[in-house]
């Protein structure tokens, strides 16, 4: 087995994620909901199921403690934050690949409004972040009586 010698480093693969990124955003690219924000060192993939009663949100993050994230509501934006620490003991350390991002994340996501946030729950198992998000029971019609007023 040969090694192969890998040029590109952690620096160059986010400048070549956020060129992309921004490209899609100008051209009109819709690999990525348009509702989500990103403002990170590395973003976390996901997965956004809408099922008849909720919606579940699904994020990789692997080697991340559930306890270091923090998934708030505000305004009708669920915004997911936390860190990947390097696992590297020293600065003296060296590494032939390094492919995996750490830092900080934070995605935002724009809820629909018949997403309910008083019911939200999060769960972290096996480097899989699940966000489940319930809707709001859809409203009925229901007639107003009119009713008559007499003149005096």
């Amino acid at each position: 087995m040969s090694i192969v010698r890998y040029n590109q480093r952690p620096t160059e693969l986010a400048l070549h994620d956020e060129i992309r990124q921004m490209f899609d955003r100008f051209f009109g690219e819709h690999d990525s909901d348009a509702s989500a924000v990103v403002t990170s060192q590395w973003v976390p993939r996901v997965d956004i199921k809408e099922e008849a009663e909720r919606f579940v949100l699904y994020a990789d993050l692997p080697g991340i403690d559930p306890q270091d994230i923090e998934v708030q509501m505000d305004k009708g934006i669920l915004s997911i934050k936390g860190e990947r620490k390097s696992e590297s003991k020293t600065e003296t350390e060296h590494f032939s690949r390094v492919e995996r991002h750490y830092g900080m994340f934070h995605r935002r996501f724009a809820l629909p409004d018949s997403a309910d946030p008083d019911g939200i729950v999060a769960t972290g198992r096996n480097g899989v972040l699940e966000i489940v998000i319930p809707k709001r029971p859809e409203s009925t019609p229901r007639r107003i009586q009119v009713g008559v007023q007499t003149a005096h």
